[in-house]
């Protein structure tokens, strides 16, 4: 599988979208829970039948392009593929010298806004970034490799990872998660997300409170064929700062409110381009029992 993943990676995305659309499609028709999810959640969020079939291509267009992504030598750059829209957002908050929480759901390309990160913003203040490990040994590898680049570095799902950002962003550095997926048990509270409760993460918060970071939002856009021979790019990374008002909200302590607060920034994101959002994510299941130790953070432990 890692030979193939690296013989993938050498493939353009005009290959490799299509591809991955045909895998969306096929996912779609052959799992029935996949699909139910997918109609259910698009339904609940007022898409389209239109929107919903793009989502499907989508999510297996995420799956395709994540060969180029992860298997980019290390040396070479992403250079003119991305664009920025607003970087200034980033570059106010990483002025005020306080520390850059970086939130971005599991819209678009959400893979290429890290990267996109250190390689404009990395040389002074790396990113680092939270992920849980896949529980395939050469995948785990290959996800750990690929996102332990040049300004940037990786904290896994445990408590001595939760302290490695903890240190970050009190050394004014900045630290990317996705607030769209479903927390162990115990890290999360049931709050309001497109009209339905959804557990959600709380460590969001936590960390504005114990460090009063700044917080923007990035998205990372997948450009059709069109757009990329216009624009001359594969993705544009859009950036907004969050106002003042929600990062106090998020600074107050109180878990629902600030929990609240997030989805609510995570859906006006999403409503931006809900085609690109991963509809299929069983976002409103229970959280799993789970024990964060010191001891799972060596290489391949966690789900």
């Amino acid at each position: 599988m890692a030979r193939l993943f690296f013989l993938l990676s050498r493939w353009p995305l005009a290959v490799l979208h299509p591809l991955g659309s045909l895998l969306g499609w096929l996912t779609y028709w052959l799992s029935p829970s996949y699909r139910r999810r997918m109609i259910a959640h698009t339904t609940a969020a007022g898409l389209s039948t239109w929107q919903r079939w793009q989502a499907v291509a989508h999510a297996g267009k995420m799956v395709g392009e994540l060969p180029r992504l992860w298997g980019r030598p290390r040396e070479q750059a992403l250079g003119s593929s991305v664009q920025w829209r607003h970087p200034e957002a980033v570059e106010q908050a990483l002025s005020e010298g306080r520390g850059l929480l970086l939130l971005t759901p599991h819209l678009g390309c959400f893979e290429v806004t890290a990267q996109a990160y250190a390689e404009r913003f990395g040389q002074h203040k790396p990113i680092t970034a939270l992920y849980r490990p896949a529980k395939q040994a050469w995948l785990a590898d290959m996800m750990r490799d690929s996102r332990n680049r040049p300004g940037m570095l990786t904290s896994p799902a445990t408590l001595s990872g939760v302290r490695q950002m903890l240190r970050a962003l009190k050394g004014g550095e900045t630290v990317g998660l996705l607030p769209d997926q479903v927390p162990p048990e115990g890290m999360g509270v049931w709050a309001p997300f497109f009209g339905r409760q959804a557990y959600t993460m709380t460590m969001a918060a936590k960390l504005v409170a114990q460090t009063r970071c700044a917080v923007v939002l990035l998205r990372g856009e997948r450009l059709g064929p069109v757009a990329r021979a216009r624009l001359g790019c594969d993705y544009i990374v859009h950036a907004s700062r969050v106002s003042p008002d929600v990062e106090q909200v998020l600074a107050g302590g109180d878990a629902a409110q600030s929990a609240a607060a997030v989805n609510r920034l995570m859906e006006d994101l999403i409503m931006q381009a809900p085609e690109q959002y991963l509809w299929g994510y069983n976002r409103y299941k229970g959280p799993r029992a789970e024990i964060l130790t010191s001891a799972d953070a060596k290489p391949g432990a966690g789900t």
